[in-house]
């Protein structure tokens, strides 16, 4: 019994290192911020019980109810997160409006993601390392260059991995959880009458005396769910019941717990409401309590930078994104990758953050409006994926996420609220992004467009070819080609120049699946188009990275020996100009070439040895 129960702890552990970090720093600076910078809310009995109960329950119908019972059911076989969920409702839309619409969405969500990881290590760093002010106001000019210091060691070490620090994150994580758990205990003893807040009718009241406040006021309760979003992109590492089972037994108490006991706190001294969090540890616990949070807070910065590779990768191998470096830094775990390109964005963009904003406070009043905007994403997609999918009632769906689509936005109009504050920052990261995304896939699609207009037919080409009299030369040459049907530029741009065929030709086309990961043995298909010709469609998932190299070795099982050190690789370099009559507005065409100018080269991103590759200029109109 005790071999069965193993596994399921450390997957329990480790749900609690990756997935919970973010929600489970919000105790740093939400209830404060929810108290501090609403007009007409302070720390008032009235105030402290209303903000208490929209907290908890917040926690139980946006992160239980509708991510941990429902949005967890929607897995693209295993995977999960916005695009994961987005190649799921589409996979069950015919073509038209709504299927391009449900598209546009998810690469909505997975732009305003982006913005959210940019605040979430600034924000988080800033309300730990805050701490100090408690322990000692003289500390408080350290605040922002130790932030600094830890955020630039953060994003330096992420090129080595985080393989062998990883199994550190769970433990770290649960010793956090138990701690803030039972400080909440401790204030909810001193004063029990903050358990009144369990009942909803106290968010009722609120929003009866406050009116428009009570509406705003959601801007700041918001931060008490950011994270939840990656309950479902992680799903696809853990599996669903240990993330389950860790929110229910231990997440989930010990933020009820601790946000409680901040509250006691407040009723008997509204004074403590410059940092609860702090206060509510006796003076001796202070300091090691900075030193844990700060921990706690770099691990929830990892998990989110984690998170924005992945994404990052999806949307590249989705067709949304130019070629990136990725490189794996575990020969085990292929979901540990490291693309410096992100990194080095998102350093930049938390650095201008922190010292922009300087205090958790103003980083807070930012935070929320990416989070709420993927939030109803997700809502969205979810809705097609009941009724296409699972074949939910018209009834059950429209009453459920109509419940979500509720919550969502109402966090949306609050938090739209706060953009003269800075939540102008995510938005516009958010949007930039999707105007980035957006363009590069009209841009690709244009490009093949015009590639079908002007190329030959394969069938063509191999009909005419033992009449041609074509000099065949010794070797193999592979052609990279996006489109199986019709012959490769570099191939037409070859025999013109050089006048020669080789004796062995591979078409190798590399088509990205909507499914995570695709099994071994689905990988190759290959098919003989004529004596020593031969098509290769390679299948890799949104989640993975191509290797043509180990591909073209595993084509021994086909019959066909092609080491890829004696492979002759023949790309076509486009050269895009615009068109007589443009296809795109000059802005998406600028964005285009911008991109595709400091895309990685195709031989680094498929991994083809430079040596071994024969470019061909091809000049394209769009």
């Amino acid at each position: 019994m005790s071999t069965r129960r193993a596994p399921r702890l450390g997957l329990i552990l480790a749900a609690l290192g990756v997935v919970y970090g973010d929600i489970g720093t919000s105790p740093l600076y939400a209830l404060r911020a929810a108290l501090t910078q609403t007009p007409g809310v302070a720390p008032v009995p009235g105030d402290i019980l209303g903000v208490l109960s929209l907290v908890v329950w917040a926690l139980i119908l946006v992160v239980t109810v509708k991510y941990i019972t429902v949005m967890m059911r929607a897995d693209n076989r295993g995977e999960g997160g916005i695009l994961a969920l987005m190649a799921l409702a589409t996979r069950s839309l015919p073509e038209g409006r709504i299927k391009r619409a449900a598209v546009l969405v998810g690469i909505l969500g997975a732009s305003l993601f982006f913005g959210e990881c940019t605040i979430t290590p600034a924000i988080s760093v800033l309300a730990a390392i805050e701490g100090l002010n408690v322990v000692d106001p003289t500390f408080e000019r350290l605040v922002v260059p130790l932030s600094v210091v830890v955020l630039i060691g953060l994003f330096a070490v992420q090129r080595f991995g985080t393989g062998r620090v990883g199994t550190m994150f769970g433990p770290i994580t649960a010793c956090w959880f138990v701690v803030i758990g039972a400080l909440g205990v401790s204030g909810i003893a001193a004063d029990p009458s903050v358990l009144q807040a369990l009942s909803p009718h106290h968010a009722v009241l609120f929003f009866a005396h406050h009116d428009i406040s009570g509406f705003l006021v959601l801007g700041a309760v918001i931060l008490v769910v950011t994270g939840a979003e990656a309950l479902f992109a992680d799903m696809g590492h853990l599996g669903r019941s240990p993330i389950r089972i860790a929110w229910l037994m231990l997440v989930l108490p010990a933020l009820a717990l601790n946000y409680l006991g901040q509250g006691a706190l407040l009723l008997n001294d509204p004074s403590a409401i410059a940092n609860p969090f702090y206060r509510l540890a006796p003076e001796w616990l202070r300091l090691p309590l900075v030193l844990l949070a700060t921990a706690a807070t770099i691990i929830a910065s990892q998990a989110v930078i984690s998170g924005a590779y992945s994404i990052a990768r999806q949307t590249m191998q989705l067709g949304f994104c130019p070629r990136l470096t990725v490189r794996h830094t575990s020969g085990e775990e292929r979901g540990q990758i490291y693309m410096p390109q992100v990194n080095a964005a998102l350093l930049i963009a938390v650095l201008l953050l922190v010292l922009s904003f300087r205090t958790s406070d103003g980083l807070a009043a930012a935070y929320g409006l990416a989070v709420s905007g993927t939030f109803t994403a997700g809502s969205l997609l979810g809705f097609l994926v009941a009724r296409r999918v699972w074949g939910w009632s018209w009834a059950v769906t429209g009453a459920l996420f109509g419940l979500f689509l509720t919550i969502d936005l109402a966090f949306v109009g609050s938090t739209l609220l706060k953009i003269p504050d800075g939540a102008w920052f995510p938005l516009t990261l958010g949007l930039a992004l999707f105007a980035l995304m957006t363009s590069w896939k009209r841009g690709r699609d244009l490009i093949f467009d015009r590639w079908r207009t002007d190329s030959l037919p394969l069938a063509s080409f191999l009909a005419r070819l033992p009449q041609s009299r074509t000099i065949r030369v010794p070797g193999t040459a592979a052609f990279m080609t996006g489109n199986p049907d019709y012959v490769p530029n570099a191939l037409l741009h070859n025999l013109k120049h050089n006048k020669v065929l080789h004796e062995r030709v591979l078409f190798i086309t590399v088509l990205t699946d909507d499914i995570p990961v695709v099994p071994a043995e689905r990988r190759v298909i290959v098919e003989q188009l004529a004596p020593g010709i031969h098509r290769v469609i390679l299948h890799y998932g949104f989640m993975e990275s191509p290797n043509i190299p180990r591909a073209l070795a595993e084509l021994k099982a086909h019959g066909i020996d092609a080491d890829p050190m004696q492979v002759s690789f023949f790309l076509g370099r486009e050269v895009v100009v615009p068109a007589q009559v443009p296809k795109m507005p000059f802005w998406r065409h600028w964005l285009f070439l911008v991109m595709a100018r400091n895309a990685v080269p195709a031989t680094e991103f498929f991994r083809i040895p430079s040596d071994r590759v024969v470019e061909l200029g091809v000049r394209v109109a769009i």
